[in-house]
């Protein structure tokens, strides 16, 4: 197929789930845009869509189901003979040729392994009549390999990215269906991850967001000892890099070597997203998480006291198989007592092939519901105190837009893109200051006022 041909078809993307995928979804496009596909902006204007899923759990299985109909809705109404619609990524990976039965009209079903290779799927699937099927594992997604995410066409503005430092997962937490969509726990090369990183500083990045399913996990399996505080110390030494954050850091992998690290850095925030989970010790334990009751107030506390002005992100699961109302009780009164800066909270969803789905005294759906309310609204009585407590302070905040004369949008260091609250900068009667403001420019700043999770910023 001529490259001429090729600017001919056009192809719409639909990124869909968490920061992984979403690297997955970058460099996919970057492939697409390579190749002489024109990429445009609404899918359902476009020969090909291709729509990169999640199945973590069910919530998003059932996004990407129903992202996956309006595709082939799209199709059956477009009158284009070429139109086709190309599922990869996660739920593909997860379900296998079983999308076929769900959804009447896909045209390929593209694994984690092939992702490097869309664009000759495209030209493939295009030149098809019958639906295809692309599963197959490369050595890229071997034990021993993990894909290379240089070359990314970012889905991100572009002062900040994600910077993925390995890939899979050897934790083996009873509810969890990462390790059998992602495989065992890789690292990438330190090389590897330094040359990524350089590649995204030099396109305007100024913030890079360390992911992985467990980022403290980094280089264990490349046997660097404290491999996360070592990578850090060398990304560290990157001129053109303001703000370094870490991600999914598993409590049990936060050791004092790395928080020395963190304690010390100019560049890596002062900023930990733990994913925690529970905090009774039984249900710990049915949940196979390595952590206790008494080793996570420890953490806390260290890290409160060695990092004062720490902003601590977590994850909680109401709801599991077997936990009582005084669990519960137990979990909520650690929430108040921790005071963590931002929560997320998920009901139990039995998936399927998890241990955790085959387990005795599942909770109803009504209660877990219940539990998910009062421990959100637990949060959010902390978390509207916590921003009542920053009016009158001076911070730095990155602009991540300007959105009209009346105000734009930024982040200070304890907001992570995408899943934190943000910073309103006002513009209003602040004209000369606010005049030469850009994405990706830091400022100086006055807490103001607060509206619900977010909050009112002037420039000062």
């Amino acid at each position: 197929m001529s490259i001429m041909r090729r600017k001919r078809i056009t192809v719409g993307f639909v990124a869909l789930g968490c920061p992984k995928n979403m690297v997955d979804s970058e460099r996919m496009l970057a492939e697409v845009a390579k190749a002489g596909f024109l990429i445009v902006s609404d899918p359902n204007e476009a020969d090909v869509i291709v729509i990169n899923t999640c199945g973590f759990i069910a919530p998003a299985e059932a996004e990407s189901l129903e992202a996956i109909k309006s595709a082939v809705d799209s199709k059956i109404h477009s009158g284009k003979r070429r139109r086709k619609v190309i599922v990869a990524g996660c739920l593909s990976e997860r379900l296998g040729r079983q999308i076929f039965d769900r959804v009447d009209g896909i045209d390929a079903l593209v694994g984690l392994g092939q992702r490097d290779n869309i664009a000759q799927i495209i030209e493939k699937t295009l030149a098809s009549k019958e639906p295809a099927v692309f599963l197959e594992q490369t050595q890229e997604m071997t034990a021993k390999n993990i894909h290379d995410d240089r070359t990314r066409l970012l889905i991100t503005p572009g002062h900040w990215a994600y910077l993925r430092i390995s890939e899979g997962c050897n934790r083996r937490c009873s509810f969890c269906t990462i390790p059998s969509i992602r495989g065992p726990f890789r690292s990438k090369p330190p090389e590897l991850v330094l040359a990524e990183a350089k590649e995204l500083l030099s396109a305007g990045v100024v913030e890079l967001n360390l992911i992985a399913q467990d980022t403290t996990y980094y280089g264990s399996d490349l046997k660097i000892q404290d491999g996360l505080a070592s990578l850090l110390k060398q990304l560290e030494q990157m001129d053109s890099l303001e703000w370094i954050r870490l991600m999914y850091s598993y409590p049990a992998g936060i050791d004092d070597k790395l928080i020395e690290v963190i304690s010390s850095s100019k560049k890596i925030l002062h900023y930990l997203d733990i994913p925690i989970q529970h905090v009774s010790d039984s249900i710990l334990k049915s949940m196979r998480r390595p952590d206790t009751k008494s080793q996570l107030f420890q953490l806390i506390e260290k890290l409160r006291s060695a990092i004062p002005d720490i902003v601590l992100r977590t994850t909680m699961i109401v709801g599991f198989p077997g936990e009582t109302d005084r669990q519960f009780d137990e979990l909520l009164e650690f929430i108040k007592w921790a005071q963590f800066d931002a929560l997320g909270c998920f009901t139990f969803y039995p998936e399927s092939g998890t241990d955790a789905a085959l387990l005795p005294d599942q909770v109803p759906e009504k209660i877990k519901q219940k539990r998910l309310d009062e421990l959100m609204l637990c949060q959010q009585e902390i978390a509207f105190s916590k921003n009542r407590n920053r009016i009158g302070r001076e911070i730095t905040c990155l602009v991540d837009s300007i959105n009209d004369d009346d105000f734009g949008t930024g982040r200070f260091y304890g907001q992570a893109p995408d899943i934190d609250s943000i910073c309103i900068i006002e513009m209003k009667n602040s004209h000369k200051k606010n005049i030469s403001l850009r994405p990706g420019q830091f400022i100086n700043a006055k807490v103001t006022g607060t509206r619900d999770y977010d909050l009112v910023i002037k420039r000062i």
